[in-house]
C-alpha cells in the first residue's frame, strides 16, 4: 500500500480508482471552493434586496450577526467531528457515524437532492442575466436557457479536471466579486445617503417592523456553502487541521461580509428608504446604488461580475454534488460505477457526469414550458430559481440540524461526553435553532416563493425533500436486510475495507484509531 509521504497524489485507499487524490487542496484552495459556492455577490444583489422587499425588515445586518452566532455554534461540533471522520459524503457521512447507517442513507439522498436543487436554480439566474446583458449591451436577444445550457456544458467539463485547477478558477472569480462589493461597501460608509453613519440597522428595534422571522429564513440561504468543507477532506493533505480551520474561517468571513454589505445597502439608500428602494428596484437595487455612488461604469462592471460570480457558484456546487455522488457510489447507495474517479485527474468524473445530466434535464424541462418573450424573467426562469432554491435550502438546513444531533450521539457513544461537553452543548443549541428555522421556513413558504396560500407549492416543495429522505430511508432498510455488510459500511468511505465481501471495522465505543483515520 503506497504511503502518503512517497506518493502524496495517491490515497491510502486500497483501490486507487475508488479514491479521491490526497494533497490536492490546502487551506486557501478549500476556502475559495466553499466560499465561491456560497455566491457572496448573489447574496448581496439577490437575497438582501428580496428580503428587504418581502419582509420590510431594516435590521438585516443584525440578523446576519445572529445567524453567524448560530452557525458558529454549529461549526464547533461539526469541526470537531471533522477530526474523526474523513469522508467526501460530509453531512451524510457524519449522520451515518452518529445516528447509524440507515439514517446515513436517508441523509445521503436528501443531500443529493438538496445540493442538486441549489445548483440547478443558479442556472436559471445565470441564463437570465447573460441574456439580459447581451440584450442591453449588444442588442442580441436570446432565450435564457441557451446560456444556461452552455454553462452546464462548461461546468461539467471543468468538474472533470483536477480539483486544484478548479480551486484556482474559483479563487480568481471569488476575489474579484468580493473586492468589488467591498469597494461598494466602503463608498457607502464614506458617503451615506443621510450624510451620517446610522447604526439603526443593528438596533433590535429595527426588527420590530415587518416580519423578522421570514427575513431570517431569507438570510440563512446566504450562509449555505461553508458546511461543504468536509466534502473535500479526502483531497486535503492535513484534513484534521485544514477542514477545521476552513470551517471557522468561512463562518467568520461570511458573517462579517454579509453584515457589512447589508448595512452598506441601508446606508447607501438610507435606513428609512431601503425598503421602498428594494420594492422599486428589486434585484437591481445593488447595481442602481453602485451606479449612483461610484458611476455607471462601476455599476455595469459589477453587473458583469455578478454573472461570473454565479458561474463560480455553479462550479462550486457542481464539485460538491459530484463528491456526494462519488461517496454514495462507493458506499453502495448508488451504482458502484459512480464510486470511481478519473485515472488522469483523480476527480469524481462519473459524479460530475451525473450532475451534468440532471442539470440538462431540469433546465430543459423549464425551457420547454417557457412561452414568454426572450429576456422576460416572469416565468419559468424565476420559478426555476425560487422553487429549487427553496428545496435546496430547506434540505440543507434540515441536514445540518440532523448533523448536530449526530455529533452529540457520536461522542456520547465513544464515552467522550464529559470531555466534549461544551462542544455538545453548542451542537445542541445550534441543532434546535436550525430545526426551528426549517420549521418556520415551511410555514412561510408562500412568502418565500411568492406562491398563494392555497397553492400546491406550499406542500409540493417540502414534499420533494420529504420524498428524498423517505427514498433514502427505504433504501437503507432494504440494504440492511439484503446486504448487511454494505449497510454497515455506509459513512465509512475509505476507512471501510475494500476487499469484496469483507465487513468494515467495528463501530463501537472501544474502536481504535488506525493509520487510515478513526475507525469506529
Amino acid at each position: 500500500m503506497p504511503s502518503r509521504t512517497s506518493e502524496p497524489e495517491t490515497s491510502t485507499y486500497e483501490e486507487p480508482e475508488r479514491a479521491l487524490r490526497t494533497g490536492r487542496l490546502g487551506t486557501p484552495g478549500l476556502l475559495f471552493s466553499v466560499l465561491a459556492a456560497g455566491a457572496p455577490l448573489m447574496a448581496v444583489a439577490g437575497t438582501m434586496p428580496t428580503a428587504f422587499d418581502a419582509t420590510g425588515v431594516v435590521g438585516q445586518p443584525l440578523l446576519f450577526l445572529v445567524l453567524g452566532v448560530v452557525l458558529g455554534l454549529f461549526a464547533v461540533g461539526y469541526a470537531e467531528m471533522s477530526r474523526h471522520v474523513r469522508n467526501a459524503g460530509a453531512l451524510y457521512a457524519y449522520i451515518a457515524r452518529g445516528l447509524g447507517p440507515t439514517a446515513g442513507a436517508c441523509a445521503a439522498h436528501g443531500a443529493l437532492v438538496a445540493y442538486s436543487a441549489l445548483q440547478v436554480g443558479v442556472y436559471g439566474v445565470f441564463g437570465f442575466e447573460v441574456s439580459s446583458l447581451l440584450d442591453t449591451y449588444r442588442g442580441v436577444t436570446i432565450d435564457w436557457w441557451v446560456p444556461a445550457l452552455l454553462a452546464v456544458a462548461l461546468v461539467g467539463g471543468l468538474g472533470r479536471l483536477r480539483i486544484g485547477l478548479n480551486a484556482r478558477v474559483l479563487g480568481v472569480l471569488l476575489l474579484i466579486e468580493v473586492a468589488l462589493v467591498v469597494v461598494f461597501d466602503l463608498a457607502a460608509l464614506a458617503k451615506p445617503a443621510t450624510g451620517r453613519l446610522s447604526p439603526h440597522a443593528f438596533n433590535p428595534h429595527a426588527l420590530e417592523h415587518g416580519s423578522a422571522g421570514i427575513a431570517l429564513c431569507f438570510c440563512v440561504a446566504a450562509f449555505i456553502g461553508f458546511e461543504q468543507a468536509p466534502a473535500y477532506a479526502e483531497e486535503t493533505g492535513r484534513p484534521r487541521v485544514v477542514v477545521r480551520r476552513v470551517l471557522f474561517l468561512a463562518v467568520g468571513l461570511v458573517t462579517a461580509f454579509l453584515a457589512l454589505s447589508s448595512w452598506a445597502l441601508t446606508l447607501a439608500a438610507g435606513p428609512q428608504d431601503i425598503v421602498d428602494s428594494a420594492q422599486k428596484q428589486g434585484s437591481g437595487l445593488l447595481f442602481a446604488l453602485a451606479g449612483k455612488n461610484l458611476g455607471t461604469t462601476f455599476g455595469d462592471v459589477l453587473h458583469v461580475v455578478f454573472v461570473t460570480g454565479a458561474f463560480a457558484a455553479l462550479l462550486g456546487l457542481h464539485n460538491v454534488v459530484a463528491r456526494y455522488v462519488f461517496a454514495m457510489g462507493r458506499d453502495g447507495l448508488l451504482p458502484a460505477g459512480f464510486g470511481r474517479t478519473s485515472p488522469t485527474s483523480g476527480a469524481p468524473a462519473a459524479g460530475s457526469l451525473f450532475q451534468t445530466v440532471v442539470s440538462v434535464a431540469v433546465v430543459a424541462a423549464f425551457a420547454l414550458t417557457d412561452h414568454w418573450p426572450a429576456g422576460d424573467p416572469t416565468a419559468p426562469v424565476t420559478h426555476l430559481f425560487t422553487w429549487t432554491g427553496s428545496v435546496g435550502v430547506l434540505g440543507v438546513v434540515l441536514l445540518m440540524a440532523a448533523a448536530s444531533l449526530a455529533v452529540i450521539v457520536f461522542f456520547v457513544r465513544r464515552g467522550e461526553a464529559r470531555a466534549q461537553l461544551w462542544r455538545l452543548l453548542a451542537a445542541g443549541a445550534a441543532g434546535i435553532a436550525l430545526l426551528g428555522i426549517a420549521a418556520y421556513s415551511v410555514r412561510q413558504l408562500p412568502v418565500l416563493t411568492g406562491a398563494g396560500p392555497d397553492d400546491a407549492l406550499t406542500w409540493a416543495l417540502p414534499g420533494i425533500v420529504v420524498l428524498a429522505l423517505l427514498v433514502g430511508l427505504v433504501y437503507g432498510l432494504v440494504l440492511r436486510a439484503r446486504r448487511p455488510g454494505a449497510h454497515a459500511g455506509i459513512g465509512l468511505g475509505e476507512e471501510a475495507c475494500p476487499v469484496p465481501g469483507a465487513l468494515p471495522g467495528p463501530r463501537g465505543p472501544g474502536a481504535r484509531e488506525s493509520g487510515r483515520g478513526t475507525r469506529l
